[in-house]
């Protein structure tokens, strides 16, 4: 077994950043923007130096682990357990810390995460056909929030996510929005619950202009090949009585087409976000129905569903989404969401995931 020291030292090589790929953090700095400008300062501090205006700053500057005063491996490994359902408490009594420390540790790996999510996903990069969207509500110590979702149901991609005190219009919309940023075109296929909600918020963020009527004045169509399908579900207490299948714009027939040309099912359905949704329940121990380890704020809830879904897109592989190697038809390369969706090329680290710097330049934390 490796000495702790070799094991810090290899830590330090691989994530170590490239100081020609930085860009100094100081706004007014009159190299700002530039490459090349930023050379070493002190390797066993790790500090870098800006040549343009003097000033120097840390390696982990613009990620979570900056001024941290424990070893980031152990934050990388707490993260990963929260991220795979283990409960606050547990980890508190297993690695002796404080349970404020999680709590903070959670704050940093979420907003790291929303980051990810928003240069990788949310930039209209995902080329997808097939959108599902769903809610769940979630218990707090003192009452109950709404999470609302959005999936490419084709590669198994989280797209986006909204929490709210409420169930209305102004949830939907905010969800479809990002849903929205998050797609390299309009010409999908969206299959909702019996919510109305959904097809005004759709209707509105996928609308395009087509004609210039003058006066400021645009004709507004949706895209040719947009559709839209909804599944309204009867329920007599605690079973299901009936399910009716509609479709909203566009026919039974064309959906139905749309559904089994990439294979993602024969009719109308919401499936795939629902396991999504129980993914999330399982991965979040806060999210469960039943639980001890509740939440107190909406802003928990927000740094767990950011850290748990980039976890989903980026670091787990999905069973589904596994292809034959080219060579060998025996064979199976394994896949994350991120990975099918054409977003990255390798399944991400958890500390990969912590470790990534947006491309340009960095803001430092406030002192």
């Amino acid at each position: 077994m490796a000495s702790a020291a070799a094991v810090r030292q290899s830590w330090d090589v691989t994530h170590q950043p490239d100081r020609h790929r930085l860009l100094c953090p100081t706004p007014d700095c009159p190299g700002n923007g530039v490459l090349g400008d930023i050379v070493v300062h002190s390797r066993h501090e790790r500090r870098f130096k800006c040549r343009r205006c003097g000033r120097t700053f840390a390696a982990s500057s613009g990620t979570p682990f900056y001024r941290l005063h424990h070893p980031p491996e152990l934050m990388i490994l707490v993260l990963a357990l929260l991220a795979h359902g283990c409960p606050v408490q547990a980890i508190v009594f297993a690695y002796g810390l404080h349970e404020d420390t999680v709590r903070v540790w959670l704050e940093r790996g979420g907003q790291q995460a929303q980051r990810v999510q928003e240069h990788l996903v949310q930039s209209g990069r995902v080329d997808e056909v097939h959108v599902q969207a769903d809610e769940l509500w979630v218990r707090l110590r003192r009452g109950r929030v709404w999470q609302a979702l959005a999936l490419a149901v084709s590669s198994r991609v989280w797209l986006a996510g909204q929490i709210s005190v409420t169930r209305d219009q102004a949830l939907i919309d905010r969800l479809v929005q990002q849903t929205r940023a998050s797609l390299a075109h309009g010409r999908v296929l969206v299959c909702v619950d019996g919510l109305a909600s959904y097809v005004s918020a759709f209707q509105q963020a996928f609308w395009e202009r087509t004609q210039a009527l003058g006066a400021g004045l645009w004709r507004l169509t949706l895209p040719r090949r947009f559709l839209l399908g909804q599944v309204i579900k009867q329920r007599r207490g605690r079973k299901l009585a009936s399910v009716t299948r509609r479709a909203v714009i566009g026919t039974i027939e064309q959906i139905t087409a749309r559904l089994q040309a990439p294979g993602t099912g024969a009719h109308i359905h919401t499936a795939s976000i629902e396991r999504v949704n129980s993914t999330f329940r399982c991965s979040w121990a806060q999210l469960a129905r039943r639980s001890r380890s509740l939440a107190d704020q909406e802003a928990t809830l927000v740094a767990g569903m950011y850290l748990v879904g980039t976890v989903y897109n980026l670091c787990r592989e999905h069973a589904s989404l596994r292809v034959e190697h080219p060579d060998d038809g025996r064979r199976w390369h394994q896949q994350t969401p991120a990975m099918a969706a054409g977003l990255t090329d390798h399944r991400w680290s958890v500390a990969e995931l912590l470790w990534w710097r947006p491309p340009g330049p960095f803001t430092l934390p406030r002192q």
